[in-house]
């Protein structure tokens, strides 16, 4: 068991906050500190967060829940969220271009008419969307004056947020990222396991931009003795859905788990198979161990626990995310209302970048509660989508589905998941799965667990959500949600 009595710091660094939490051996949080991470919306569309500011929040939480039996750090981050910065001075060249920002519509539209679709999605396993990193490091590169010339020089560095913390941990000594995180910048031959040149070519991305790419369970370095008090080896990095899935213990073919945070991801583990999707889902990496791949596929939705914030922050119906669950409780069902949550575009299966959020089937009757349950539904519906989607490409459906996120404590809307998707809904004892992933990364690395099959015995389920509605009632909601987003399509 290796050092059985030592503590992991996983640093979660999502897209609306900045989280720090100990994990004891067995795997549970000891201590926690989070902040709330400013969003910034230059232009419709566009959404971006200060490189800075995340820098900053990651020592504050990290230094809040810091202790001394804590052996060493793991690291899960929001993913395709690109930084470019300077290698002297380490300073950003601007501020960082989220994952949901869209600015790239147009530059990717140009490319899939001129026929670069395929190229993209044969060595990458996904789409040619925004979403990723590549149109958006090309952005930065021609936007900012001087950035090209200076990137093929060789003095700037590209990295996803988990690359730019790990830069700033080592005080710049390393320039490296992990798998999972390389595979999403839409740059990386996920059957070679290289950076490939024909999509540098293509987006016009210089290989001296790019980082190095490790295992998720590595040596990646050593966060320097300034930082916390001593030095402490960074052992696991891994993209936030990947270190859910690890987190999660979905270790075997066919099992699949779902996040809910800002937006709802879905991975579904196809082992040592890349199974070209069908269906417009990604072909992607579930976790690479040992110089082993383990694939996926994934379904991306880009709203979830984010049309809840907007219904807090941005219509100011609600002061508080929990009220959501009483509030939809309350209602005896939809009244015909759905709300499609297209705010930048819609994921997986539709990737329509161009689509945007409507509510539809309002009445005059129709009132704060029905929009918000509206709003929880949709997160089902969207569910069921991407899962449909993923037993078909693999030929067989679930046996069951394993949640976590901060939405996954609303036992309504996971009662409603489970009738929607209809399948049994587990929710784990331990829902922070996605920090405790980079946890159990960086415990393998370091010695506190020996093996996945260790990690595998320490999940425990809470509760079990059991499908209770008739196949009739079913499909007349789903046709519902069906005709609502044919409604804001755009292609």
């Amino acid at each position: 068991m290796g050092q059985a009595g030592g503590r992991i710091l996983a640093i979660d660094q999502g897209t609306t906050s900045t989280r720090a939490i100990v994990f004891d051996g067995a795997g549970q949080a000891q201590k926690s500190a989070g902040r709330e991470l400013p969003q910034i919306f230059p232009k419709p569309g566009w959404v971006e967060h200060d490189p800075e500011e995340i820098w900053q929040a990651t020592l504050a939480v990290s230094r809040d829940v810091m202790d001394d039996d804590v052996v060493g750090i793991g690291i899960t981050n929001q993913r395709e969220t690109v930084v470019i910065w300077d290698r002297g001075s380490g300073a950003p060249i601007h501020n960082a271009i989220v994952w949901q920002d869209r600015r790239t519509a147009e530059a990717c539209r140009k490319l899939t008419e001129a026929g670069k679709a395929a190229l993209v999605t044969e060595a990458t396993g996904l789409v040619l969307d925004p979403y990723f990193s590549a149109s958006k490091i090309g952005w930065l590169l021609d936007d900012v004056p001087g950035a090209r010339v200076r990137a093929e020089a060789g003095d700037l560095a590209f990295g996803t947020i988990d690359s730019f913390l790990l830069w700033r941990l080592t005080n710049g000594a390393v320039h490296a990222t992990d798998a999972t995180n390389a595979c999403r910048t839409m740059l990386f031959n996920i059957h070679t396991q290289d950076w490939d040149d024909r999509l540098l070519a293509l987006f016009g991305v210089p290989r001296a931009l790019l980082p190095e790419v490790m295992d998720n369970a590595a040596a990646f370095g050593v966060a320097v003795a300034e930082h916390f008090g001593r030095a402490l080896p960074i052992g696991g990095m891994a993209g936030d859905q990947h270190a859910a899935t690890v987190g999660q213990a979905c270790f075997a073919p066919g099992m699949i788990k779902s996040t809910y945070g800002t937006g709802c991801f879905a991975v579904l583990n196809t082992g040592d198979t890349a199974i070209p999707s069908q269906n417009r889902m990604l072909t992607t990496m579930a976790y690479r161990l040992e110089g082993r791949t383990s694939y996926a596929l994934e379904g991306s939705i880009f709203v979830a626990g984010a049309a809840v914030q907007w219904l807090r922050d941005g219509l100011g119906v609600i002061a508080r995310a929990e009220e959501t669950e009483t509030l939809a409780a309350n209602q005896a069902d939809n009244a015909g209302v759905y709300l499609v949550p297209a705010f930048t575009g819609l994921g997986a299966p539709y990737w329509d970048a161009d689509a945007r959020g409507a509510i539809l089937g309002l009445t005059r009757d129709s009132g704060v509660a029905t929009i918000v349950r509206a709003a929880l539904e949709a997160v089902c519906y969207q569910t069921h989508d991407l899962v449909s989607a993923m037993a078909q490409d693999m030929g067989q459906s679930p046996r069951s589905l394993r949640v976590d996120g901060g939405m996954v404590h609303n036992n309504w809307l996971m009662q409603f998941l489970a009738d929607i998707v209809d399948l049994p809904v587990d929710r784990p004892g331990v829902t922070e799965t996605t920090a405790l992933g980079a946890a159990y990364l960086a415990g393998l690395q370091i010695g506190v667990y020996d093996s996945v099959e260790v990690i595998s015995e320490h999940w425990q389920r809470d509760r079990q959500f059991t499908p209770s509605l008739t196949g009739e009632a079913r499909q007349t909601l789903l046709a519902g949600w069906k005709d609502a987003v044919g409604r804001v399509l755009t292609r």
